[in-house]
């Protein structure tokens, strides 16, 4: 799957800096896995460690054009000729947007996994059994973050028959994004266990969350 830079521009209700007419099949977050860099688009994700838009003289030098931002470079049209920057409030917040939208355009079964212990080895069962007759994408790795998810999600294509994703979460209120980006017809809990407890006020109100 690969959408024009418009289209995606529009999605995630973008600030476009730069004109130049390209398509994209790749996401990135993590400047070392790059592998594809005239078809992929950057995320400057930042956290309380790392700030992505410090990565992006090196992309732009890998040859990466097209970059999703919270602030544009200064001297961009001079620095980066050929690049499209897009603007947006928060890039995390762009990230899962952008995957909301790519999910819709799937009518299938998508099984949604989680709980506390063994979403990864749920998943890996699911997928080989229902490989038999079905052409099944799934999370790569324990991709069940609030990043790994849109990443898994992307990975839905023409081809894909069902989706199996699974969805981790450490506090009140995430798991409401990760629904809204694999929208499961079927349900997965594998368990309620002690791992995060800390950040819910009862076992109970960490059970509600990942019922949602």
């Amino acid at each position: 799957m690969n959408y024009s830079i418009e289209k995606i521009t529009q999605f995630i209700n973008a600030e476009r800096y730069g004109d130049t007419a390209t398509s994209i099949s790749f996401l990135l977050t993590d400047s070392r896995s790059l592998c594809f860099p005239e078809e992929t688009l950057f995320f400057a994700l930042k956290s309380d460690r790392n700030d992505g838009q410090h990565y992006i003289p090196e992309l732009y030098r890998r040859g990466v054009r097209n970059f999703v931002v919270e602030s544009v470079p200064d001297n961009f049209s001079t620095l980066y000729k050929h690049a499209n920057f897009l603007k947006v409030g928060n890039t995390l917040a762009a990230l899962q947007q952008l995957t909301t939208c790519h999910r819709k355009a799937f009518d299938i079964p998508i099984v949604g996994i989680t709980g506390s212990n063994g979403k990864t080895m749920v998943k890996e069962w699911l997928s080989q059994l229902l490989a038999y007759d079905k052409n099944v994408t799934r999370s790569p790795k324990s991709y069940n973050s609030q990043i790994g998810v849109p990443l898994s999600v992307w990975l839905l294509n023409e081809h894909t028959q069902v989706g199996v994703f699974e969805a981790g979460i450490s506090q009140v209120g995430e798991m409401a994004a990760l629904h809204d980006i694999i929208q499961p017809t079927i349900a997965v809990l594998t368990n309620l266990g002690d791992a995060h407890q800390e950040n819910f006020s009862s076992k109970e109100a960490k059970c509600k969350e990942k019922l949602k």
